[in-house]
């Protein structure tokens, strides 16, 4: 079962991804006349790329491989691939992860590499923490060290905590309680996080109330799309999973449609819900639709077989995870950005 969560949260992070990627920035009340309903891929000739989403989500499914439940080993090796990553030339990399990166490029050791910032980096890549983790105390370390790599802000550390409490609730249950997932997050997070706590409380609200995501988003002032404020990305996010929880197709469309940071929210969604459906339950169509090199689906299917091994302790030997080209991924940054320049210049087209 774990195999097929930690399958599953890897290919829907990545589903998400490239399908919420072309609408990235755009509002919900455009992005229907502009691209079309997110139904199919719409970024490069019906094919779909994945961005920074996915591959935070590998590295930190490398490094938990190289750690075997050691978090000061997770955190450097984790720290040694975002230096290199940032080297790379990723389009659309967050502030505060390009910060701390040059940080860490600048001889800052881990612990003093993140900036203050409240943005949704740490949650995009808290999903296969959950999918991976029976030890809810060590899971919260490993969520903690990864945050904090990057963002100080505490808000982003229980976004981040909130999103892999939702994809281990999904592995672990058939029928999605979420008043037993919040009370473990009022648990996990404390007295400080209770701004996010009642957000959360407000979406489920809103789910029990029959409210759609878009609705709901709107109502919390997200007209023009969600940010990547994690108090935005979050709670918006867990409303489209608990709408739709074994749904991939409904959940994943539901949060592009509220439009924003549609790539960053689609595949934390993707993430939560892939955990719960496993790899049969992402749409094939949209895994083979993933046009990708280095980090092809045959390579993620890899390293979520030799994450899994580890976990389950199948390994007998000390475990490499599966490697990447250097040179193939500055190639592939090249023609991805390539990509995203167009679609910048199409948006200054009509339809308006």
């Amino acid at each position: 079962m774990k195999r097929d969560a930690i399958i599953g949260c890897i290919l829907g992070t990545a589903v998400g991804d490239a399908l919420g990627l072309p609408y990235e920035g755009v509002s919900p009340q455009r992005a229907p006349r502009l691209l079309g309903p997110p139904d199919r891929y719409r970024f490069l000739m019906g094919r779909g790329m994945i961005s920074d989403d996915t591959e935070h989500t590998c590295m930190v499914a490398q490094s938990l491989i190289e750690a075997r439940g050691d978090v000061d080993v997770f955190t450097k090796r984790f720290a040694n691939r975002l230096r290199w990553w940032i080297l790379a030339l990723p389009a659309g990399v967050g502030k505060a992860t390009a910060r701390a990166g040059i940080k860490l490029w600048l001889g800052a050791r881990p612990a003093n590499a993140g900036v203050f910032s409240a943005g949704n980096g740490p949650a995009m890549r808290a999903a296969i923490f959950g999918a991976v983790f029976d030890d809810v105390g060590l899971m919260l370390e490993m969520v903690r060290a990864s945050s904090r790599l990057t963002h100080r802000d505490p808000k982003a550390e229980y976004g981040a905590i909130a999103v892999a409490l939702a994809a281990k609730h999904a592995r672990d249950h058939e029928t999605i309680d979420a008043n037993l997932w919040l009370d473990q997050v009022v648990d996990a997070v404390g007295d400080d996080g209770v701004e996010l706590m009642d957000l959360l409380r407000k979406a489920i609200q809103s789910v029990q109330a029959g409210e759609s995501t878009l609705d709901f988003a709107q109502g919390l002032g997200l007209d023009k799309g969600v940010t990547g404020y994690t108090y935005h990305t979050v709670p918006v996010a867990i409303h489209a999973w608990l709408s739709h929880p074994s749904d991939f197709r409904q959940a994943v469309t539901a949060i592009i449609c509220c439009g924003g940071d549609a790539d960053t929210t689609a595949a934390i969604v993707g993430g939560i819900v892939g955990a719960g459906v496993g790899g049969e339950g992402v749409p094939k169509e949209w895994v083979n639709g993933l046009w990708e090199w280095p980090r092809s689906v045959t390579w993620m299917r890899s390293l979520s077989e030799s994450l899994a091994d580890t976990i389950a302790g199948e390994s007998t030997t000390v475990t490499k995870s599966p490697s990447i080209n250097p040179l193939g991924v500055l190639l592939r940054n090249l023609l991805f950005l390539l990509v995203v320049l167009f679609h910048g210049f199409r948006r200054l087209a009509p339809p308006y």
